[in-house]
């Protein structure tokens, strides 16, 4: 889990609620936009940051030290 622990913009913290909507998302099959509604997550902002995160970690851990 990469998702920062605030909102860039208002400061809010967002990162407790990112394994919930990470299961409901990819797992459940449900819209991302009604989970972030039913989540309480009304910020334009804040919503931002659950939809425009991209798990890079994989990735970034295949070049670590040889």
């Amino acid at each position: 889990m990469m998702i920062p622990v605030r909102c860039f913009s208002c400061g809010q913290v967002v990162a407790d609620r990112w394994e919930e909507y990470a299961k409901r998302v990819n797992v459940d099959k449900e819209e991302p936009g009604k989970v972030l509604d039913s989540m309480g997550i009304k910020r334009y902002c804040c919503r931002r940051m659950f939809i425009g995160n991209v798990e890079l970690i994989d990735n970034i851990i295949s070049y670590g030290r040889r």
